[in-house]
């Protein structure tokens, strides 16, 4: 019998501290297993599925990240399904806007453009409350270097060295709109420090684990362990720097994506 097939944007945002990531895997909680769970609930059958934009990684938060349903034969509720939808995902999940599309709408390809933040401190060490969404780095940091280093990622560069793993077919010439470092004044709470800071890096696309490993460069001259000249080597693929640190999951998110 033919199934009829209806399309739908979802505009979501999460809390991704105790997730393992975005995309489904055996045995561990994820952001897709919990909203699968929830629809199959609320709609009563399991007749669709879902593709995200983009995935993050374990403890990545997102305060605007797309995923496209894929719904077979009935159309969704007309009515209060969005608050009941809401209602029953976890606290640390909601879904902000249902948006129906046509078959050609492609998720994926979809993002114009994405902004990633990455928030830390440094010094005394922060609450404990602060651990979902803030890393602090014990000591000084020259964040003046690190400003200005920032910057040097604008423009098109090969990012072989900010490339996860990758392998000979892997694209790693990409461009980065717009990187800084700023003081923290998008988010804010009793129990964070008096001062922090946001890594703000916007472009089309990124790489796995490139922002972290851009963070970690970043905390890397800041602790004074490489200086200027050897950071802007990193962006020459001819100099074959690999870099191994990581920044920690749980200071980045995924701020914005415009489609």
């Amino acid at each position: 019998m033919f199934e009829k097939r209806f399309y739908y944007l979802l505009k979501i945002q999460y809390l991704g501290f105790r997730y393992h990531g975005w995309q489904k895997q055996p045995d561990v909680l994820t952001v897709e297993r919990m909203m699968e769970r929830t629809l199959a609930y609320v709609l009563d059958h399991k007749k669709f599925k879902l593709l995200a934009s983009g995935r993050t990684d374990a403890k990545v938060s997102a305060n605007v990240a797309y995923v496209e349903l894929f719904l077979n034969d009935e159309p969704l509720p007309k009515t209060d399904f969005l608050e009941l939808f809401n209602t029953n995902l976890p606290q640390d999940i909601r879904c902000l806007k249902i948006t129906e599309v046509d078959k050609k709408f492609n998720v994926m390809d979809a993002p114009k453009s994405k902004e990633y933040v990455y928030l830390f401190s440094y010094g005394e060490k922060n609450h404990p409350f602060s651990a979902p969404y803030m890393i602090n780095i014990a000591g000084q940091l020259d964040l003046k270097l690190m400003m200005e280093a920032a910057r040097h990622f604008e423009g098109t560069h090969d990012f072989k060295s900010y490339t996860y793993k990758p392998n000979p077919e892997t694209k790693t010439i990409g461009t980065i709109d717009s990187a800084q470092i700023v003081r923290n004044d998008l988010y804010t709470a009793s129990f964070f420090p008096e001062e922090s800071f946001a890594f703000r890096v916007s472009g089309k696309g990124f790489k796995r684990h490139q922002m972290r490993l851009m963070m970690g460069i970043l905390f890397d001259l800041g602790q004074g362990n490489y200086d200027l000249d050897f950071f802007l080597k990193t962006l020459e693929a001819s100099n074959e720097i690999k870099l191994t640190r990581i920044a920690q999951a749980s200071g980045l998110l995924l701020q914005d994506v415009q489609i």
